[in-house]
């Protein structure tokens, strides 16, 4: 065709060729202009029904009018021939930056965060490209990305029924149902079997990009064709920062939820990943400041014969990650970040990278009647190499004495000075009495599985420590807590409330300067809607220790309860920092942020940090009902409605007669814009015992159920 015209197009040079037909450079003689002219195969453009579908997704393509993907100007028919006329881009294309050694970061970003953008943009029109891949990316000379050919790109529309009808034109679509789409190394699991696909596909194939930009290799490869497609389907390829030690463990963790096999452990948008290339691009920038020496508590491994010291186990560690935290020069892995590894048959040098902390602690418990045999080692996880270790045989009467010994060791080793004050704080033993804190731990375990039973069995073990030491102010604190837990989940009863009141009282009385007591007693206050006292609790808690938690938690949980929002929001924030893994201070904190009414960018921005931290954590505990109740919360905010609903099936499943479960579920489902499946569950939960009328009142979830007439009446059974 080069030298013919087109209608007003006079064709210049052939640029290339694919499924649906050739590309050539043209000029446009009325407008004077040179655009890129895509003439599409006469064997599709001799069926109608192909061309009517062809203009209908040309039409969309052009609508986006993005920045990062290439324009289209019009849909034509001259001479027998269908075409569009296209923006011409002039550059190189994506493939040819790819290079042995990969891109620098700042290189990297340059480029992956348009691209992201330019799929956000699609996806949220409906347009899945389907064929991403370098040789479909041009880097203008001005330096800007553009995606090109949406060739395969499926357009969906859902109909009343809610199904997606696709509509999509492509050579391979005239083949047989199931036919696989794409190109092959770029491919997701689902188009390598021929099954149905939405648009994380293409998260998929942009995790391939990505994979293959920063280490100059394709993850997935292969002789043959079936081997590639076998390698896509089986192979979990090496993490990016295993290739280039260089970058940072979060890329690393961003591309692998881009490569997750099925698609529902994908990162789910566009959107999301852009944020969080965001956020890179921020820390990078900053100048690399010094930080202060860092460790994680592992754990320690159950030696017994009997193997039925895993309460004593993570106990010890426990006790010492509360005293190092209580450093001020030194970071310290929260439980929850270090309990995850928990039996996993990871090397501690990739536990430290995940953690990001320079050290690892970890050791083995083994117990024979009196006798017990502590081993202890602190690696470094730059190189693995011990920086210190120790063997304590002893009898258990000493263990007070071992805990102290080992947090001192760390603390010489890692060249930590420490304050008078901070001397005293990992020294303080709350009990000396073996048999009590043997209670004590026991009951702590079962506290932090968070449900009705674990709580009463909580309650129940922390009163045999107290049986035993009566002046163990932990213990008492730890029952003051479980009430008003049981109160606010499970049984708003005025015993539980009086339980919660007296007991934290005691603990107070027996040690003032304890932080936990404080806590305890806001908790407490709270409940009772006594918040002003309540607040006053948790300000003395975070001053005796400005590191706790719960001191900031529950402060957010009172603040929430009152209605006070932006105050709950700097609370819960500040708790999150606390514990650089937990969700369930941030899946607040976005409710909080929505109360206040705060900008939708900062609502999105926590609402994908609890999604990330959820799916982390249900890698590692799949059965933890709460967690699948606050990520579908933040599904939901994140326009994941399918996800967010499946998610609250999941915890249902898992827990279905738990009130806490079925109130987080209602929240979810009134959320998703079903008020009577709210309604139903709320009264469910309210039968099984939930009862906290304040938090129910002031819940942002909620707001568009109260003024119908079941939700007051609900409501009116809690008076």
């Amino acid at each position: 065709m080069v030298g013919t015209s087109l209608a007003h197009y006079r064709i210049l040079e052939k640029l290339g060729a694919g499924g649906m037909g050739e590309v050539f450079l043209a000029e446009d003689t009325r407008l004077d202009r040179r655009v890129a002219l895509k003439v599409l195969s006469p064997e599709l453009a001799s069926k109608p029904d192909r061309i009517e579908r062809f203009r209908r997704e040309a039409r969309a393509v052009a609508a986006l009018n993005h920045p990062n993907i290439v324009t289209i100007y019009s849909v034509e028919e001259a001479d027998g021939s269908s075409f569009l006329t296209m923006e011409l881009v002039e550059g190189e294309l994506l493939s040819h930056r790819v290079r042995p050694g990969g891109l620098p970061l700042d290189e990297f970003l340059a480029v992956a965060k348009p691209l992201a953008d330019a799929l956000a943009a699609a996806h949220e029109r409906g347009i899945t490209h389907r064929d991403l891949k370098p040789s479909n990316v041009m880097v203008g000379r001005d330096g800007r990305l553009k995606v090109l050919d949406f060739g395969l790109a499926k357009l969906q529309e859902t109909s009343k029924a809610g199904d997606d009808e696709t509509m999509a034109l492509s050579a391979a679509e005239l083949t047989q149902a199931g036919a696989m789409l794409g190109t092959m190394p770029y491919m997701a699991p689902e188009q390598a079997r021929g099954r149905p696909a939405d648009h994380r596909v293409d998260i998929f194939s942009l995790g391939v990009i990505f994979y293959e930009l920063l280490t100059g290799e394709r993850p997935f490869r292969g002789e043959t064709s079936a081997e590639i497609v076998s390698s896509i389907l089986r192979d979990v390829p090496r993490e990016v920062s295993q290739v280039r030690t260089e970058l940072p463990d979060h890329l690393a963790r961003l591309v692998r939820r881009c490569l997750e096999k099925d698609p529902a452990r994908r990162i789910q948008s566009a959107r999301d990943l852009r944020l969080e290339l965001d956020e890179l691009a921020v820390a990078a920038a900053e100048p690399a400041a010094k930080t202060a020496p860092s460790v994680a508590v592992l754990p320690f491994a159950d030696m017994s014969p009997e193997k039925d010291q895993d309460y004593f186990c993570e106990g010890i560690a426990e006790e010492l990650i509360n005293g190092l935290g209580r450093i001020e020069n030194l970071r310290v892995a929260s439980r929850t970040s270090s309990f995850q590894f928990k039996g996993a048959t990871v090397d501690v040098r990739e536990i430290g990278r995940l953690l990001d902390v320079g050290n690892i602690l970890e050791g083995s418990v083994r117990k024979a009647g009196n006798h017990l045999r502590i081993t202890a080692q602190l690696v470094t996880v730059a190189d693995g190499y011990r920086r210190w270790s120790d063997r304590y045989d002893r009898e258990m009467k000493d263990i007070f004495a071992i805990q102290d010994e080992i947090a001192e060791s760390i603390v010489e080793a890692l060249e930590v000075t420490l304050s008078p004050k901070e001397r005293r704080a990992i020294q303080n033993v709350a009990t000396r009495d073996v048999e009590a804190y043997d209670f004590y731990l026991r009951g702590r375990k079962f506290f932090y599985e968070t449900t009705r039973s674990s709580y009463e069995y909580a309650r129940q073990l922390y009163s045999r420590a107290i049986e035993i030491d009566p002046n163990y102010a932990l213990a008492f604190a730890g029952i003051a807590d479980c009430c008003s837990f049981l109160y606010m989940f499970a049984e708003a009863s005025e015993a539980n409330m009086r339980l919660a009141d007296e007991n934290s009282l005691r603990a107070l009385e027996l040690d003032p300067e304890l932080a936990e007591s404080h806590a305890s007693r806001g908790l407490a206050l709270s409940i009772a809607k006594q918040f002003a006292a309540a607040e006053a609790e948790f300000q003395e808690a975070v001053r005796l220790n400005p590191k706790l938690f719960e001191a900031y938690y529950f402060a957010g949980r009172n603040f929430m309860a009152q209605g006070a929002y932006t105050e709950a929001a700097s609370r819960f924030e500040k708790a999150a920092e606390m514990r650089s893994d937990d969700y369930q201070a941030r899946s607040f904190q976005a409710q909080a942020l929505e109360g206040m009414k705060a900008p939708a960018e900062d609502i999105e921005r926590v609402h994908r940090e609890v999604a990330r931290r959820v799916e982390d954590h249900v890698l590692m505990n799949p059965d933890d009902s709460r967690a699948f109740t606050l990520g579908a919360t933040a599904r939901l905010g994140l326009g994941d409605r399918r996800g967010a609903l499946d998610w609250g099936e999941r915890a249902l499943q898992i827990a279905p007669d738990e009130p806490m479960v079925l109130y987080n579920v209602a929240c979810i489902h009134t959320l998703a814009g079903e008020p009577d499946r709210a309604l139903e569950l709320l009264g469910r939960a309210i039968d099984e015992g939930f009862g906290h009328k304040a938090w129910i009142e002031h819940d942002s979830d909620l707001a568009t159920l109260r003024d119908d007439p079941a939700y007051q009446a609900l409501l009116a059974r809690l008076d």
